[in-house]
């Protein structure tokens, strides 16, 4: 391929780009009240949003139900083709409708219609043309109408289609935002693959009981490291009389200490141990613990409860185990 075809096809490949970027800019300029009233809509809904289309648009409602279905809105898609040969009977008389069409004329729309005006239902369209059909069924009208496409032909759905795929994620985000949906709603939703390894809880890999390298603060140094050495996990837990952790001590500290001459025979764990160890909770997703022993490179992180007892240790070898790392 000569260098001359190479440069045309970087020229229209930049082209496509710009003019997506151009109608994403100028969709973000004219955010209207509509857009804000489909997301109270959607976030007071008693049924469902049921995100509809055909064609390009329904990949994109198809797009625009998974991500509100991940995120803590129960949603489905129903194809605007199929919904008129029995598959409307999915819409309940609580749910929401959002219809997506850049032409606004769809046959299967006006097919579908007169089933949702009985039902009651609220209809969202989001549209590319403010003068068609769909816009002027619709009870809230979202424009998401571009100046050109980016296919030279102005035929196929190019600009018209990332504005409507954006439009459903700007949707989406401030509704999970309004709902205050967080990391660990969004581990629920999603425990398979490695996305929900690494959502998983601490308490769910953590080793507990006679697992967790355990000695009292008054504990002699000797009996400690038999402790350190029989756990195999190169940290130690140092609790006070009322079980609470005041401290750790590592096989860093021991190395440490050993290098000193001392004499620690006499020595309890309290006069060596390090202070104000970094622990984590077991609601925690483990994906907070990695960072925390990212952060301050350690292998081992104390599990306590909020009055500050030992509940478990979770190890980075767990944490590798679990294929979270």
């Amino acid at each position: 391929m000569s260098a001359d075809n190479l440069g045309e096809i970087r020229e229209r490949l930049e082209k496509v780009l710009q003019i997506e970027s151009r109608a994403l800019t100028n969709l973000a300029s004219r955010i209207g009240d509509e857009a804000c009233r489909a997301v109270q809509w959607m976030y007071e809904c008693k049924g469902k949003v049921v995100v509809s289309g055909t064609g390009k648009s329904g990949i994109i409602a198809q797009k625009l139900s998974s991500t509100l279905a991940s995120t803590g809105t129960p949603s489905i898609f129903l194809s605007l083709g199929e919904a008129i040969h029995g598959d409307i009977g999915v819409l309940g008389s609580e749910d929401i409708l959002i219809v997506i069409s850049n032409s606004g004329e769809s046959p299967q729309f006006r097919g579908i219609l007169p089933f949702v005006r009985r039902l009651g239902i609220p209809i969202i369209g989001i549209v590319g043309r403010k003068d068609s059909q769909l816009a002027q069924e619709a009870d809230l009208v979202i424009d998401v109408g571009v100046d050109e496409e980016a296919c030279p032909l102005g035929l196929v759905p190019t600009a018209s289609s990332t504005a409507a795929l954006a439009m459903g994620d700007a949707l989406a985000v401030a509704l999970l935002q309004r709902r205050g949906f967080t990391e660990e709603d969004y581990a629920i939703r999603h425990p398979g693959g490695a996305l929900g390894r690494r959502l998983r809880r601490v308490e769910e890999i953590m080793l507990t009981d006679e697992h967790i390298p355990l000695v009292t603060e008054e504990t002699s140094v000797p009996e400690m490291v038999l402790e350190l050495a029989s756990k195999r996990l190169g940290v130690v837990a140092v609790v006070n009389a009322s079980g609470e952790l005041v401290g750790v001590f590592s096989n860093g500290d021991l190395s440490r200490l050993l290098r000193t001459n001392r004499d620690f025979s006499s020595l309890a764990v309290k006069n060596v141990m390090t202070r104000n160890p970094k622990t984590v909770g077991p609601k925690r997703l483990c994906e907070h613990a990695v960072h925390l022993m990212q952060e301050h490179s350690i292998t081992a992180l104390f599990v306590v409860d909020s009055t500050d007892h030992v509940v478990g240790i979770v190890h980075l070898h767990d944490l590798l185990r679990a294929e979270i790392v």
